[in-house]
């Protein structure tokens, strides 16, 4: 149970604050992987949810789009408008909710901690306007092949580890979730809700349109 002295978590005296761990670790991989250049950490969201049960098979993490397709902030279902549940914080409104299921993300050995964390972040759209990345054909979140989309974040996840990367950074993925526990007394995050499509009224039609 306990955990290397050579890997940096934080003080000890304080529980182990997974969010902001995560955010700045991101905030170091979009800086460095070219790939990624156009994510704004700023406004992710970085979330935690229980997983449900203690297998280690399952969902891993979720990356939620604040946005509907292209950007738009209202999309027309049934004759009704709705708009995705908006969230600001310090007066920045989010446009992606980046999800780890805990403690099932960090049980993970260390190579598929990073993989999944890339493969997270690759799902933000190139726009960055608040919609996922789309590809062409009948599979447009993960490409035609799943094992290619697989080997490709690999390739990103150990370029950017060979690049220098600062184990500070990352250090704390080489733990599992009861190392953290045991140092830190407890492992903390923000549970935030998926977002609701909260219905709103007609948008009123552009100049253009008019």
């Amino acid at each position: 149970m306990e955990a290397p002295p050579w890997l940096p978590t934080g003080p000890t005296d304080r529980p182990f604050d997974f969010c902001c761990h995560v955010r700045r670790l991101c905030a170091s991989i979009v800086r460095h992987c070219h790939d990624l250049n156009h994510i704004d950490v700023d406004r992710l969201l970085i979330g935690i949810t229980q997983a449900r049960s203690a297998d280690r098979h399952g969902l891993q993490a979720r990356v939620t789009p604040l946005r509907f397709r292209h950007g738009q902030l209202t999309r027309r279902r049934q004759g009704t408008h709705y708009q995705v549940q908006r969230y600001v914080v310090d007066g920045r409104e989010m446009l992606y909710l980046v999800t780890f299921c805990l403690p099932r993300f960090l049980d993970q050995d260390f190579d598929d901690k990073f993989i999944t964390l890339f493969h997270e972040l690759y799902h933000i759209s190139p726009a960055f306007e608040g919609d996922l990345r789309r590809h062409e054909g009948r599979y447009a979140l993960h490409s035609h092949s799943k094992r290619e989309y697989d080997d490709h974040m690999a390739h990103l996840a150990r370029s950017y580890l060979s690049n220098g990367a600062d184990q500070s950074l990352h250090g704390f993925l080489r733990l599992s979730f009861a190392q953290l526990q045991h140092r830190h007394g407890s492992v903390v995050g923000v549970v935030v809700p998926r977002p609701r499509l909260l219905p709103v009224a007609e948008p009123a039609p552009s100049a253009a349109e008019e």
